[in-house]
Order: C-alpha cells, then structure tokens, then sequence
C-alpha cells in the first residue's frame, strides 16, 4: 500500500506544473466542449507512458536522444505558434460565445489532445523516465502499485482540472471575458513557446560545438 500512496503522491507532484496541456484541458471545460473526452485521453496518455516507462524504462533511455528531444521541441513549437496564431484570430472575431455549443469537431479536439500530450517532451521526462528512473529498482509488485498509484493521480488531476473548468464556466458566459481568457492564453503559450525555441537554439549550438570539436581533433 505504502508503494500505491508513493506513486499517487510522485504523480501528482510531477502533473501539478501548469503546462500547455493543462491549459488545453482548462479551456475544454471552460468551453464545455467533449471535457469527458479530453480528460479522458489525457489520463490513459498518462497511464500508457507511466506503465511504459515503469517497465521499460531501460529500454527506452537508450533510444530517448538529444537529437529525438531535439526534433519533440521542433515539433511542440511549430504545434505551439499554430495554436496561439488560431486564438489571435479567435480575438478578432466578433461573436456570442455560446459555451453549451459543441459543433467543434470531434476530430479536431483529439488531435489537438493528442497533439498536447504527445508532442511534448516533458511528458516523457516526467511519466517514462522519471517514474521509471524512480522505480528501477522496486520489486515487480511494488511496481505495479506504484504506477497504479501515479495512474490515479492523473486521472484525479485531469478530471478535476476539466470539470471544476466546466463548473466555473457559468460565471464566464460574458464573451467579453472569454476575449480576456483567450488573452491570458495567448500570452501563455507565448512565453511556452519562447521557452522551447530557446531550448531548441541552445541544443542546436551544444551540437554544432560538439561537432566543431570532433572535426578539430580527428
């Protein structure tokens, strides 16, 4: 039970910084848009990777390259500047929101979750090798119990993320304040995606180093 109660409490630990995920999660149930749906694919993202990485951490620390991380950051900032660039235009639009209105297409918010769970390396630092880091050395069972654990307190956040989202959306009804909303946002993900262009210049300019070095001495 103690391995449980260490998994839930290193979990949540991990899954409490707000990230762009979380956000995405926040604006679904604000929206009240397919919240369930969302939610839920967050959570089983998160206990896919955490069994992944409880088992074959080993495995996977092989093949997890500066060069793999390199082309995730690529990809998250591209995902990034296409998203804020909808939400800007989403700022210019003249209209009544409707938060009960879910003719956003299905297809497109699981993208869009799977898209902020899968194309950010930090979720594969925190849930594969940090839980798996962690856990290397449990015995069997306790690794199960520890990954249940940490699988619990993904759904709990997640869940509790989207719905009290949802729940506090009734007092945002006003499309002025969803305009504010969608600002905050903006400027999150802004500062998100200054971050991983950063990271992403600075893993390039290490590698060109490198590169320059081993030239120079063969």
């Amino acid at each position: 039970m103690e391995y449980l109660v260490l998994g839930f409490i290193t979990g949540l630990s991990l899954i409490l910084a707000i990230g762009a995920q979380n956000i995405f999660v926040i604006e679904q149930g604000l929206k009240k848009q397919y919240v369930f749906l969302v939610c839920l694919i967050c959570s089983i993202s998160d206990l896919i990777l955490i069994f992944l990485g409880i088992f074959l951490f080993e495995y996977f620390k092989i093949y997890f390259t500066k060069n793999v991380e390199l082309i995730f950051n690529i990809l998250l900032f591209i995902f990034l500047i296409y998203f804020i660039y909808s939400k800007v235009r989403s700022l210019y639009k003249r209209s009544d929101i409707n938060f009960e209105d879910n003719n956003l297409s299905l297809k497109n918010i699981i993208i869009k979750t799977l898209g902020f769970t899968y194309l950010n390396p930090h979720v594969y630092s925190d849930t594969v090798f940090f839980l798996g880091n962690f856990s290397k050395n449990f015995l069997i069972s306790h690794k199960y119990f520890f990954g249940i654990g940490a699988a619990i307190a993904s759904f709990l956040f997640f869940f509790s993320l989207g719905y009290l989202a949802k729940f506090f959306s009734s007092y945002l009804i006003d499309s002025r304040a969803w305009k504010i909303i969608n600002f905050f946002i903006i400027i999150f993900m802004t500062v998100l995606s200054s971050y991983v262009f950063l990271d992403i210049i600075k893993k390039k300019k290490k590698k060109s180093y490198v590169s320059r070095c081993y030239t120079l001495f063969t």
